[in-house]
């Protein structure tokens, strides 16, 4: 499997392991338009997949396995959403499950002020590309209560489904500012954490101290509080001017 398809995968993954938790089992509820309901695969859903029409009990004993394709099948690749930054494909996905991809989409799309036509193409794909992924999280979760909120069951369901969308706003963000594929951001930090280590530049002092004691060099000064103080001071500066500029460009790395 290429990286490129290895990366899609784990993304799904992790976007379908956060609305099956919202999801949840086996419900009924009878003030749910969309009727039976299991791992959030509604009846009418169920059917389209199969070709014929589901029962209560299809829904009742319908797989995780199963469940999992459908998601992928009629949600995730319809969006596209192996080609979104990580954390937008998340957000966008769970919308999708709860309103219907075309809704999400659309939505999107007017946030991007591109044409709202419910399809993800080449133009939105550009858009997308050059927006900043966090600020169109947010815009799209107030959108999406918006929208939620106009519905004639949100007062059965709209404190549930408030929950549902501002944690996964989180999560959202989450993997927008973490998700590196080079692992620059995580790799900046911990050089930045050694660099910056007085008790590392200490002992590299003492060491060089000896060292020139060694050869006859009056190195007693090197021990001084004062000078470790300034250069570790000189170091910590240094390593966070590196941090960062490779912050700012792992940013547009993830961006791009």
């Amino acid at each position: 499997m290429s990286t490129a398809a290895s990366v899609s995968t784990s993304a799904f993954e992790v976007a379908l392991a956060v609305v099956l938790k919202h999801e949840g089992g086996f419900v009924q509820h009878p003030q749910d338009p969309g009727g039976a309901t299991n791992f959030g695969v509604t009846i009418q859903t169920l059917s389209r997949a199969r070709g014929y029409p589901a029962s209560v009990e299809d829904v009742r004993h319908l797989t995780m396995e199963e469940a999992s394709a459908i998601y992928r099948r009629f949600y995730w690749d319809v969006l596209h959403a192996g080609e979104l930054p990580r954390g937008l494909a998340l957000a966008l996905f769970d919308f999708a499950v709860n309103s219907g991809p075309r809704q999400a989409v659309a939505m999107l799309q007017r946030i991007l002020d591109a044409e709202a036509d419910g399809l993800i193409g080449p133009i939105t794909l550009e858009a997308i590309r050059r927006a900043d992924e966090a600020d169109i999280i947010r815009r799209l979760t107030r959108r999406r209560l918006g929208f939620l909120s106009r519905l004639a069951i949100w007062p059965i369901f709209g404190r549930g489904w408030r929950r549902r969308v501002l944690d996964v706003e989180r999560e959202s963000i989450r993997l927008a500012s973490s998700f590196n594929p080079q692992h620059g951001i995580s790799e900046m930090i911990d050089t930045k954490t050694i660099l910056a280590s007085r008790t590392i530049w200490a002992n590299l002092i003492g060491l060089l101290a000896v060292i020139l004691g060694l050869f006859g060099f009056d190195a007693s000064a090197l021990g001084a509080s004062a000078f470790q103080e300034a250069l570790v001071q000189f170091i910590a500066a240094g390593s966070f001017i590196a941090s960062t500029v490779f912050r700012i460009l792992a940013t547009k790395q993830i961006t791009n």
